[in-house]
């Protein structure tokens, strides 16, 4: 027996939906608590559900007794700080794991393609449940700025880059997707990242929003891109020569 995986994510590993319409309050993810947690290049974390409900960004796994990415623990401060966004969360009726807003500082595509990785959504997972994905969906308005997804992580022709204005959504299997995300601008991006268990609730509320499981990539240089391409393989490199580690084996707890 395995997982229950949604048709929809099969083909590409990922699912484009319509936009989230309601105006946003930045005060809501701007008053969180954060924790200096570092994931896909210089990041702090708020989390509003977490295993135990305590202000920390540990994997479920950790927590005594160790548990799944499912069932996650509302924490009270942080959900009065940000209803609207506990609200949206919520507006799936899926179960919920981890549930928290990433706050991303600007980088480079190469810096983006370097800190690509893997997510850790299935460890404690039991045999025949539905399989833990995740939804971004994006606070501030970063509309040159991308989501980088990779089928492979070393080649450049299973990519697809996807814009981030505000309210942009999407639906990842990031234990199979690599991805990250090239913020380009001055401020910090702020994004809404919640696990979510595939199952009917979650497909119904898909299908709500129009799933697009193919959309062209973002236009980019062909020479910066090459070049960054190079830049990141070298980097990865040399960090697996001084860590004694491929990066390629190593998933995130975040």
């Amino acid at each position: 027996m395995s997982h229950y995986r949604m048709p929809i994510l099969e083909e590409t590993g990922y699912a484009v939906l319509d936009s989230h319409g309601r105006v946003m309050d930045q005060a809501e993810w701007m008053t969180l608590e954060y924790v200096d947690w570092k994931s896909s290049g210089d990041t702090r974390f708020a989390p509003i559900a977490s295993a135990q409900g305590q202000i920390e960004c540990n994997g479920f796994w950790h927590a005594k007794p160790p548990k799944a990415d499912k069932d996650g623990v509302w924490i009270p401060s942080q959900v009065d700080r940000a209803p609207t966004l506990v609200e949206r969360a919520r507006e799936a009726s899926a179960n919920i794991g981890r549930c928290r807003v990433i706050e991303l500082q600007p980088n480079s595509y190469a810096d983006a393609l370097y800190n690509s990785h893997l997510d850790d959504n299935n460890r404690l997972n039991p045999e025949g449940e539905g399989w833990v994905v995740r939804c971004f969906m994006q606070l501030s308005d970063n509309p040159d700025s991308y989501m980088i997804l990779r089928e492979d992580i070393d080649d450049p022709s299973t990519e697809t880059r996807i814009a981030l204005p505000a309210g942009a959504q999407l639906i990842v299997d990031s234990e199979r997707m690599w991805h990250s995300v090239w913020h380009q601008g001055v401020d910090p991006r702020y994004c809404l990242i919640t696990s979510y268990e595939s199952g009917p609730e979650l497909e119904k509320w898909l299908w709500e929003l129009n799933p697009v499981n193919r959309v062209e990539s973002a236009p980019i240089d062909d020479e910066y891109a090459a070049a960054s391409e190079v830049e990141a393989q070298t980097r990865r490199s040399g960090r697996t020569e001084f860590y004694g580690y491929d990066p390629t084996d190593v998933r995130s707890e975040a």
